[in-house]
């Protein structure tokens, strides 16, 4: 049974501020992550980070909304994940404020006993580009570390 996770992003029908007068319109995107077995994504629920309303994840990058509840309680929250997690991994995804879909994907980093990385910060200084980065080991191991990206590339 071939098992892995992925990040994708799926289309809400809402529309952020900033763009509500953009031609043509911008809806809103939720980051996502979803698991797929045996190249099969398991379907879920997630709830949209900006207008509250419930989708299902179809398949990578399709979602369907669910109309009539949005309260959203029996959906996953990020106090769900982090008691799962070791405390002062979950202390530190808090302080840096990281997204729903980056503790999902932690959480099966560590279940799994994988040996992954995983992006955390991303931030654009001139031409190089400056990652924040957790490294995951088997053994249930991290570490934090920064990587700088040399855009050499012709302009």
């Amino acid at each position: 049974m071939e098992i892995y996770g992925t990040k994708h992003l799926i289309e809400c029908h809402c529309v952020l501020p900033q763009f509500r007068n953009s031609e043509p319109t911008i809806y809103h995107k939720v980051a996502v992550f979803s698991i797929i077995e045996n190249d099969i994504i398991k379907e879920k629920l997630i709830q949209c980070n900006n207008c509250d309303i419930i989708h299902r994840i179809l398949d990578i990058c399709k979602s369907e909304t669910l109309h009539g509840n949005d309260s959203g309680l029996s959906i996953r929250k990020i106090d769900d994940i982090e008691i799962s997690l070791p405390t002062k991994l979950s202390q530190y995804l808090k302080l840096q404020n990281i997204d729903f879909a980056t503790w999902e994907q932690i959480e099966f980093i560590i279940d799994n006993k994988l040996e992954e990385d995983v992006v955390i910060k991303r931030e654009l200084h001139g031409i190089n580009v400056n990652l924040k980065i957790i490294n995951f080991k088997a053994d249930g191991t991290f570490k934090v570390r920064n990587e700088v990206i040399f855009d050499t590339m012709d302009i």
